[in-house]
This record gives structure tokens, sequence and C-alpha cells, in this order.
């Protein structure tokens, strides 16, 4: 190995850092969102409304949530791939974070809840099986755009740039390295979903039981 075992954990204290308040601001922001959109829709009768609502809610808590924690996660980023000599770090590629995995993490989560539940009282193991389909399902969606917006941060503080914008950066990576490319890495990405199921369950769980 030509950095150490050490390289597998640059990095890491960012990530760490990171993953309290992102999770804390994500839960925070969509209920705050969900009374904003869901205001006097029927969850029974206005389902797609409902629906709707609850993937807006999802994925403007994520985006506003990035806004706070987005340059952890571009130090994070950074310092796992720098081998060499430092160089300059520009915060770009916020634009280009979309908002697909928080839209589909908390509003097919928060909906399909909804749904079940109306004929099966859930316990933790259901709740935990559901988050677990919706986060591999999540990440599998967004999955892509997470590559794009990888490569994006990469190039910040070079002078060689790559890519002009995030449309470009993807045509380009399947252009010259095939649709596989946007998919390195998802495997190991959807082995880490474990614990964002399990957050998602413990929330709706605890959720629960103070209602």
């Amino acid at each position: 190995m030509e950095q150490g075992s050490a390289a597998f954990w640059r990095g890491n204290l960012p990530s760490v850092i990171r993953y309290f308040p992102t999770y804390a601001l994500n839960f925070a922001f969509n209920d705050t969102y969900k009374k904003l959109f869901l205001n006097n829709v029927d969850k029974n009768k206005q389902f797609w409304r409902f629906f709707a609502g609850n993937l807006a809610a999802g994925g403007a808590a994520g985006a506003t949530a990035l806004c706070f924690v987005y340059p952890l996660d571009f130090a994070r980023t950074r310092l796992a791939a720098d081998v060499g000599k430092g160089s300059t770090r520009e915060l770009k590629g916020l634009a280009d974070c979309i908002i697909i995995y928080r839209a589909v993490y908390f509003g097919m989560f928060d909906t399909v809840i909804h749904v079940i539940s109306k004929d099966k009282k859930l316990n933790f193991f259901d709740a935990w099986v559901i988050a677990q389909v919706i986060v591999v399902c999540s990440c599998m969606l967004s999955y892509p755009w997470d590559t794009v917006r990888r490569r994006m941060m990469m190039q910040s503080g070079r002078n060689d740039i790559l890519y002009k914008n995030t449309l470009d950066c993807a045509l380009k990576i399947i252009k010259k390295e095939g649709m596989s490319a946007m998919y390195k890495g998802a495997g190991a990405n959807v082995f880490r979903s474990i614990g964002a199921a399990l957050v998602l369950a413990y929330y709706d769980h605890f959720q629960s039981l103070f209602n």
C-alpha cells in the first residue's frame, strides 16, 4: 500500500463531525416543511397531494440542511483524495447537489408508513425494513448525481478545469467511462445505508411514542 492503512480514514473526521448536525437539521427542517406543504391536506382523501407534499418537504429539508453542512462535506471529499500538496479549496458544486436523496428518503418513508399503518400497527422492525428498502432506492436514484457532485468538487482549485457544469460532467463521464462509472462505489454506499435506515426507523418509533 503506497499510502498506508491510514489512507482509508483520510477525511473521516469531517464526516463524523457533519453526521450529527446533518441528520438533526434534516429531520427538523423536514418536520417544519411538512407543516407548510401539508397544511389542510387530507392524508386519506388527497393521497397524491399528500405524497407530493412529503416529497417536497423532504427535498426542501435536504437542500436547506445542505447549506449549513456543505463546507464539511466539501472538506471530507477533498481530504479523502488529497495525497500531495494542498490546493486552494473553493466552495463549488453546491448548485450541483440535487435533492433527490432526501426527497425520496423522507417523502417515500412518510407516505408508505402512513399507508401501511392504516391497516396494521407497525413495530420497530417493520419500520426498519420499510426504511431500508426506501433508503436503498434513494441511494440508487441519487448516486449518479452524487458521483457528478464529487467530481465537480475534486476539480475545485485546479487550473485544468475538466467539467464546465453538472450536465457537462455527467455527459463526459458517461462518454469516456460508460454508464457504470456513474455507479462506482454504489455497493459500499448501499451497505452504509443500514445506518441511515436505522436512524429513520428510530425517529419514527420515538415520534410515535411521544405522540
